[in-house]
């Protein structure tokens, strides 16, 4: 049966137009309880999933089997509670799905992966559709309402349908909502209903989960004094019409890991981007990194700069607000006006990026408190107060805790605990907080994820080999790393009958084993890229696909898509053509073993010969890059080496490159550039590139002014200009200097990104000075590189298109969320180093290195150490001693401390250590130790924190209070 409404409303050309609305009801719809036979059978309809006798938790209120059905608030506020193996048999119906989809999509994604796990036993009801349980919205009632009475008509309906099971016995529908009013309805109607609190306050054998219940009451929670702390928040309403009129700014809050007083917010404008200074509590008013919020812009006479101060939270006195007070004029210096920037104050919280957050719990000092304080291991989230009867259990272990709400009158969020990580310092506990603060998907692949594999054992069969050639003749080889086992790429290189060169590089065909829309191909996209850490990979994909099936490995027939070149011996490209292949590889090597063979005077095989035609090629082809303007930038990576047996760092050495790394570089740059060329030809407003835009004059100045400290000139007007200047700058008595040239030249850069080209009108990529580019030569690793590969299937028709793949609004999403993977993966990748350096001198005590100051600042100096590719900031303050000078010489700054003057580039020693007095910040400490300052005899007073590689922003001076 169906019912329609009907309605005319008015278009914008102004005519008026009726509109029929109909909405289609069904009496088949099954009720989900396994022990139903009153329910008609339905092939497509899920499968009954709630126990026909509930198992789970036992409650006071509820002693026998029963079913839970949760309200939309329930389901938005207690997910962790309802994600919990304990609670099980949950009805969740279309209405509430709607509404938390409408409200939250993290949510909404996390309840239906709940829905599809089979032992939670959580069935989702269409009630919207069905006739008993569908309801028309009652003049004057709000939408709302009209849900909560939806919602309580599907609990008396599923009470009255259970009733009627035979054999089974009455079994009760229990309803859990926080809103009093809707409760206290639902009582009247005869239904059995609880608060979430009340109902998990009942399972006396589950006592645990009462600490993950959310605060989503502010009532009763309040610090003691019930001072208003905070101004009221604007509604959104009444924010979106300032917005629009310009009296309030839209931007993204960015709090400061060095001043838990200071923050900005980035404003995205047409235009451009603005930034605006948040200083003062008050003026912050709850806002927490990474939220929306609107700004109100300050009179300019109440302008600042942003300070130099480091101003930590130590959370001992939550409740004086005088001694914010103080701390906040701390922040008041005068400075010149030209340092002034816009300022303003938050006004209100467009949209909350609140996430689950890992630290570390600071019990309270009163003896049988419930409530303490939780510092995050991120310094730019607040501390939260949360509750909890596992104080003396969670002291010393790394815990996640979430925020429920940021009441007015606290000085902390309230939060709840959700889950317990392990003890902190303990390698994989650390390895873990790592994954979670940088958002690394890394749960175990999904039984639907798993389900989309080829069958092993696995051939190559006559459907794969059609629009293929064979390939297997070839002398093909890999050059990867030691240890390598997900091999993208290979190569081959032979002379032909016309004499000229034929090149080949041969790339794993990822994409004929993920195909579009299906369960492997979601979580590879939601994945982004795989993460490597010291110890560990994260796949993108599963170990089946990456280390076995995709990887060209030798001996092996293997499925490959290949971009083959004619060249002449000049590295000239006369013919390119791009197939899918079969390939069987006759050798993986490594960097170092083809290195071996190309040097070797006795190896004259056909792999050898090959691989030096290979470098021969490369060579030529890399002068003429760099000649066109390509940049050859430096950054100290390191290598751990680890003991075989406890698997802690043992050594730490910067990575030696060699030249068949480069010789592999230039062979995938060209295979990536070539394919974005093609990609683009025949796909114009959809091909998926890659840019890397030209840093402005202003991020050079740091380069230029240390070079001019040298007596160097670097010229940055170009790319070109920029090369040759580096290549230029030498020195006799100083070798390193231009690796250092290098290393800051690096700093400079901006962030290459993807793009659809159908969306953007700037293609070329700076640091390689390419007009055009992309990712083609790792789709084990990227998936960028999956889509390009169905572009260029699609391309040369050795494959089928599909709607997804034209949309280009839909490539510029999905070009969004690969960005910010490879971003978050790179801190991954850089932290994981961190914590790995931490080991490794932890067990060394005091090293004492070489090191070259790298920048000077107002009162300290940062060092790199290239022996460990490490860098730190050595910090000059004690007590009762003169103040550092930072003098500037035709604007080349020095700083002068005592009566030693330090320049950038000097070489310096210092000692290096742990410092381990914070468990959950320890950082490397170093110590001056040449030249000799005066008075430099406690090294306590002069440490330092290395610098953190994850941080997105610059880091800041950093003054002791």
């Amino acid at each position: 049966m169906q019912t329609s409404r009907s309605f005319v409303k008015r278009t914008r050309a102004g005519a008026v137009v009726k509109v029929v609305r109909e909405h289609y009801l069904r009496d088949d719809i099954p009720c989900g309880a396994a022990a139903c036979r009153l329910c008609p059978l339905r092939t497509d309809a899920p499968a009954p999933s709630l126990e026909a006798q509930p198992g789970g938790a036992t409650s006071s209120l509820c002693p026998g089997p029963h079913y839970l059905l949760p309200d939309t608030n329930v389901l938005l506020h207690q997910i962790d509670i309802l994600e919990d193996p304990v609670i099980k048999n949950v009805i969740v119906l279309q209405t509430v799905l709607q509404e938390v989809r409408n409200r939250s999509i993290p949510v909404y994604k996390r309840i239906r992966d709940v829905i599809q796990t089979p032992e939670k036993h959580f069935y989702s009801f269409t009630n919207e559709h069905h006739r008993e349980t569908y309801i028309e919205q009652k003049k004057g009632e709000t939408s709302n309402d009209r849900n909560d009475r939806a919602i309580r008509v599907a609990v008396k309906w599923y009470s009255e349908h259970l009733k009627k099971i035979e054999d089974e016995g009455k079994i009760p529908v229990i309803f859990l909502t926080n809103d009093r009013i809707n409760k206290e309805k639902a009582l009247e109607e005869g239904i059995t209903a609880y608060t979430c609190e009340e109902y998990i306050k009942s399972l006396v054998a589950n006592p645990e989960l009462v600490d993950r219940l959310a605060c989503v009451s502010d009532e009763g929670k309040e610090i003691e004094s019930g001072k208003i702390i905070f101004p009221e928040h604007i509604p959104l309403s009444k924010l979106q019409q300032g917005i629009k009129s310009g009296n309030y700014l839209q931007g993204t809050y960015r709090a400061s890991r060095d001043n838990y007083l200071e923050a900005t917010v980035w404003v995205h404008g047409d235009a451009e981007e603005k930034e605006i200074i948040i200083q003062g509590l008050k003026h912050l008013n709850r806002a927490v990194h990474e939220d929306i919020v609107a700004v109100e812009l300050l009179p300019k006479g109440e302008w600042v700069a942003l300070s130099s101060v480091v101003l930590q939270d130590d959370g001992q006195n939550e409740d004086d607000i005088e001694t914010e007070e103080e701390k906040e004029n701390i922040l008041k210096t005068s400075v010149s006006k030209d340092m002034l920037r816009p300022t303003g104050k938050v006004v209100g919280i467009i949209k909350r990026n609140w996430r689950p957050l890992c630290g570390m719990l600071s019990k309270s000092e009163i003896k049988e408190a419930r409530r303490h304080l939780f510092t995050p291991a991120d310094r730019r989230i607040p501390r939260i107060r949360i509750e909890t009867r596992q104080a003396d259990k969670l002291e010393g272990q790394r815990i996640i805790v979430a925020i429920d709400g940021w009441p007015r009158n606290s000085r902390y969020p309230n939060g709840h605990f959700v889950k317990n990580l392990g003890s902190a310092g303990d390698k994989e506990t650390e390895t873990e907080v790592l994954l979670l603060e940088h958002d690394v998907p890394h749960q175990p692949f999904s039984q639907a994820v798993l389900s989309c594999l080829p069958k092993m054992p696995w051939s190559i069969t006559e459907q794969d080999m059609k629009h293929r050639e064979d390939l297997r003749h070839l002398c093909i080889c890999s050059v990867d790393p030691p240890g390598c086992t997900d091999i993208d790429d290979a190569l081959h290189c032979r002379e032909i009958e016309n004499g000229n060169i034929e090149v080949g590089v041969h790339i794993a065909d990822v994409s004929h084993f993920i195909r579009p829309g299906n369960a492997l191909d979601e979580e590879s996209v939601k994945r982004g890229t795989t993460v490597y850490l010291c110890e560990k990979r994260i796949d993108m994909v599963p170990e089946l696909l990456s280390s076995n099936l995709c990887s060209l490995r030798s001996d092996v027939d293997r499925l490959a898509f290949s971009c083959i070149w004619e060249m002449n011996h000049k590295a000239e490209i006369l013919k390119t053509r791009f197939t899918k292949s079969v390939i069987k590889s006759k050798a993986s090597l490594t960097y170092a073993e083809a290195q071996m063979r190309i040097d070797s005077t006795t190896m004259n095989d056909d792999i050898t010969t090959s691989l030096r035609k290979l470098n021969k090629l490369a060579k030529i082809m890399k002068k003429r890059r760099i000649d066109n303007g390509a940049l050859t930038l430096s950054s100290p990576e390191v290598r751990f080496h680890m003991d075989s047996e406890t698997h802690d760092p043992i050594d730490l050495q910067t990575k030696e490159l060699k030249e068949t790394n480069s010789m592999v570089e230039e062979f995938m740059l060209l295979a990536n550039i070539s394919v974005a060329q093609k990609i683009h030809s025949e796909f114009p407003e959809f091909a998926l590139l890659r840019k890397h835009p030209a840093p402005p004059p202003s991020n050079y100045d740091i380069l230029v002014k240390a070079a001019k400290s040298k007596n160097l000139e670097i010229k940055t007007d170009s790319a070109k200009a920029l090369a040759e200047s580096l290549d230029k700058a030498e020195s006799p008595t100083f070798p390193y200097l231009n690796t250092l040239l290098r290393i800051l030249t690096t700093r400079c850069m901006m962030q290459a990104v993807y793009f659809c080209s159908g969306m953007d009108n700037d293609f070329h990529h700076y640091g390689l000075a390419s007009p055009i580019y992309t990712h083609f030569t790792s789709p084990i690793r990227r998936y960028a590189d999956i889509i390009v590969h169905r572009l260029l299937a699609v391309a040369i028709g050795a494959d089928d298109t599909y709607p997804e793949l034209r949309d280009k609004h839909k490539i510029a999403d999905m070009c969004k969320n690969l960005n910010y993977r490879h971003k978050m993966a790179q801190y991954a990748q850089r932290a994981s180093v961190a914590f790995h350096t931490q080991l490794f001198f932890k067990s060394k005590g005091i090293v004492n290195e070489d090191a070259y100051i790298l920048f000077v600042r107002k009162n300290a100096i940062v060092v790199l150490i290239p022996k460990y590719g490490l860098e730190g900031t050595v910090f000059f303050e004690e007590k009762g001693k003169p103040t550092p000078r930072l003098d500037y010489n035709n604007e080349v700054p020095s700083l002068t401390v005592e009566d030693t003057t330090l320049c950038v580039f000097d070489k310096v020693k210092v000692n290096i250590m742990l410092d381990a007095s914070n468990i959950q910040h320890q950082k490397i400490q170093m110590v001056l130790v040449e030249p000799k300052i005066k008075g430099n005899d406690v090294p306590a007073n002069l440490s330092t924190e290395t610098s953190s590689n994850d941080e997105p922003e610059k880091k800041k001076r950093k003054l002791q209070k």
